[in-house]
């Protein structure tokens, strides 16, 4: 799909009256809800880097629980079932980031918190699969962020069609559905077809968690939270290997922490579409360390993320 018919919807959301940014909050707080009550099963279409995967999911809602199977249409079978949000098994390697697309309405988000960091507006209406949708456009208030387009069920809220596009407006993701029915999915259909492989759960002899050292970054771009933080132990190198999750209530990016224990890994710089991968090295009180930043987010933004983080005592403030 070429970008130039996107830039209307982007730019427009800079200029639409306030009635309509109060009825764009109003869709994100209808997606926030829509895939914690709604079943649903469908083909979908993942885009990235100039490549296609085509995938069939079947939701299901069922006594306050969300069971889910993704299979990867393309290729050698490759699947995922989750239950809850947390992935009970996988077949083969399902391409980074299209496991994760259909999980964002799973997420509370807070239209109010998100106001602050993106420019929440309704920028149309348009159809996807045959069906009736709003376009919420969020374009973000810095250079440290994408911006979103959420293309919402009218009926269901469900997020029929996402686009993840930088600050010149390029495409760097797309999600879409090409077929959805709204309704449940056999308990047959949630089944894996093949080998699923269950993952298994930390346990002491692999990824015990420890609290010896503590992390935080010196600098984050602003809005942006740590939600969690996990220290484990590498099996194979028995090296203490620290994990942080940030969050500004739309966005993610990890930060990982591992000794180097005398070896030799070089800087990295990686981008492979929306997602960034930058390694650097950090010199502490406990050794040289390599700091990895991973998330969609700017390039500049993750190396200088990885470039602040410190260990001991959290005192960091968000800067521009």
């Amino acid at each position: 799909m070429r970008v130039l018919p996107l830039l209307p919807l982007v730019l427009s959301g800079w200029f639409v009256a306030p009635a309509h940014a109060d009825e764009a909050r109003n869709w994100l707080d209808r997606l926030g809800q829509a895939e914690q009550q709604q079943s649903y099963q469908g083909t979908f279409v993942y885009e990235r880097n100039g490549s296609f995967s085509t995938h069939s999911v079947w939701h299901l809602v069922q006594d306050g629980k969300v069971r889910e199977r993704l299979l990867q249409l393309d290729g050698a079978a490759q699947e995922v079932i989750r239950s809850d949000g947390r992935v009970e098994c996988v077949t083969g390697k399902l391409i980074s980031g299209a496991g994760d697309v259909t999980a964002m309405a799973a997420r509370q988000l807070d239209p109010q918190k998100l106001n602050d960091w993106y420019a929440v507006t309704k920028a149309g209406d348009s159809r996807v699969a045959g069906r009736p949708v709003a376009v919420i456009s969020l374009a973000p208030r810095d250079q440290h962020r994408y911006g979103f387009e959420l293309y919402l069920d009218r009926e269901t809220g469900l997020p029929l069609k996402s686009l993840l596009l930088n600050d010149k407006g390029q495409l760097l993701e797309r999600f879409q559905f090409i077929s959805i029915e709204t309704t449940p999915p056999d308990d047959s259909e949630l089944k894996p077809a093949g080998q699923c492989r269950p993952i298994a759960t930390a346990d002491a002899a692999s990824s015990e968690i420890k609290t010896a050292h503590v992390w935080h970054s010196d600098w984050l771009p602003p809005g942006f939270e740590q939600i969690s933080s996990t220290v484990r132990i590498d099996p194979k190198t028995k090296a203490e290997v620290t994990s942080l999750l940030f969050d500004d209530g739309l966005t993610r990016f990890s930060v990982f922490l591992e000794p180097l224990q005398g070896s030799a890994a070089p800087d990295a710089r990686v981008q492979l579409g929306p997602t960034v991968a930058v390694s650097r090295h950090l010199t502490t009180p406990q050794g040289d360390m390599m700091a990895t930043v991973v998330g969609e987010i700017p390039m500049g933004t993750a190396e200088r993320i990885a470039l602040s983080m410190r260990v001991g005592k959290a005192d960091a403030e968000a800067k521009p």
